[in-house]
Order: C-alpha cells, then sequence, then structure tokens
C-alpha cells in the first residue's frame, strides 16, 4: 500500500535526522510489494552532495537486487526529487516515484532546488560550460564501439 511505504520513507528521513547525517529527506525502492532499497540524505556523514536520500535508496537497491536496472520498481520520497535524483531514478528505469514535499516546499526550508531547476530553463548563472577538445572525445566514443561493450 503507497502508504505504508511512504511512512517507511519518513522514518528513513527521521533517522538521518536523528543521526546528524543531513536534510529531511528519506526513500524506499519497493519491488513486488517488497522493500528493496532504503536511504536517507547522508550528504553531512558522507561529505559528499550526491548522497541525497533517493540516490542512496537507489544504490542499496541496485546492490540489493544484483543490478543496474530497476525497472518494475516504484520510488517513496519525502519530497519531489530534485534534477540529479531525478537524473538517477530514470537511469534506474524508474518509472512510477511518489513524493511527500513539492519544490516550493523544500525552498521554504532553504533547500536551492528549485535553482537547479532555473540552470535547465537558462534562468540561472550557477555554473558555465564550454566545449574542449571535441575531436579526440569523438575518437575516445569511437574506440568504445569498437570494443563491443556493453550497453546499459
Amino acid at each position: 500500500m503507497p502508504m505504508d511505504y511512504m511512512d517507511e520513507a519518513i522514518k528513513e528521513a527521521y533517522e538521518g535526522i536523528k543521526s546528524g547525517h543531513g536534510g529531511p529527506f528519506g526513500c524506499v525502492i519497493v519491488k513486488d510489494d517488497k522493500i528493496v532499497g532504503r536511504g536517507h540524505n547522508c550528504v553531512l556523514l558522507k561529505s559528499d552532495p550526491t548522497c541525497h536520500g533517493e540516490m542512496e535508496a537507489i544504490r542499496d537497491a541496485c546492490k540489493n537486487l544484483g543490478s543496474h536496472n530497476l525497472s518494475g520498481c516504484e520510488l517513496y520520497t519525502t519530497a519531489e526529487p530534485c534534477p540529479m535524483c531525478l537524473g538517477g531514478i530514470l537511469w534506474a528505469n524508474i518509472r512510477k516515484v511518489f513524493y511527500g514535499c513539492k519544490v516550493s516546499d523544500t525552498d521554504k526550508i532553504n533547500f536551492r532546488d528549485d535553482e537547479f531547476y532555473k540552470c535547465f530553463e537558462g534562468k540561472s548563472n550557477l555554473y558555465s560550460a564550454q566545449e574542449c577538445k571535441r575531436d579526440e572525445c569523438l575518437k575516445l566514443f569511437e574506440d568504445y564501439v569498437k570494443t563491443g561493450a556493453k550497453r546499459y
């Protein structure tokens, strides 16, 4: 039942808060009515800005299922995923997401998710990007294709 799984995501978030690991973000991943991955924000614990609750839960689910492909899974998270987490969710092939708070709610408690969304709209100057050594990188890609390596 979705509400029960969201309760588990909330418990994860409280565990992270109580432990001082990071923000109020918890997540569980469910497959076939069983929780296969859990995570909460561990940015402060691990000194790593990529350790959001969703990313931690994705890593846990991938480890537990022995696969990078989480097709058929559902994700329950205490807040609408940030762009990084949304990218991880899409790369993991998770197609159903349930969230509690909205981006505007995270903004109210001084998390800056909205600034990242503005980058995609060209309305922010948080970073600059410039093409560099494209020909060499294209050769790298060609060499990779020649190896016949498995795509994922």
